[in-house]
């Protein structure tokens, strides 16, 4: 079995490559997955955790074959609106949730959701469900998605105080 540990680029759509693996969204956060390339070939891929792949990202296999991440289709809402403010109202809310967005030019889009489909429609918007790659916002300060154990922000609190009257 190929296993893929190192990532070379980000996004480099132009860039040779020797196979290809398209995956969800949901696939491209995890940090180990077992996947089968477009030339059948099973591959291990092991990313540091938190590490986002993206859609055009080349990763390199420990025998030195190049693998292009290709965004795969997948089920996701389409929310367009009749007003700038009514879409920017709808990404509010959906942002006051942590929810993964893609912002496109006048739409954004989700995966798909009962809930939040309910909620959006409440706020008087469109949403359309379609199938199509997902590339949602990385976040203003970098990385994806990140999740901390309590051992990774261990605090030492020292409160020593006299209290004389």
């Amino acid at each position: 079995m190929l296993e893929i540990r190192t990532k070379l680029s980000t996004n480099q759509n132009d860039a040779a490559f020797d196979d290809s693996v398209s995956l969800s969204f949901d696939l491209r956060q995890k940090s180990r997955l077992r996947v089968t390339l477009a030339s059948g070939q099973e591959a291990a891929i092991y990313m540091n955790r938190g590490e986002i792949m993206r859609g055009g990202d080349i990763l390199q296999a420990d025998n030195g074959a190049l693998i292009q991440v290709q965004a795969a289709d997948q089920a996701v809402m389409k929310v367009t609106a009749k007003s700038t403010h009514d879409l920017m109202r709808a990404a509010y809310h959906l942002g006051n949730r942590h929810v993964p967005l893609q912002i496109g030019d006048g739409c954004l889009q989700l995966e798909s959701d009962y809930v939040l489909k309910d909620m959006l429609l409440g706020l008087g918007v469109e949403v359309t469900e379609v199938e199509a790659a997902f590339e949602p916002e990385s976040g203003a300060y970098g990385g994806g998605h990140h999740h901390h154990n309590d051992d990774d922000h261990a605090h030492s609190h020292s409160h020593e105080h006299s209290h004389k009257h």
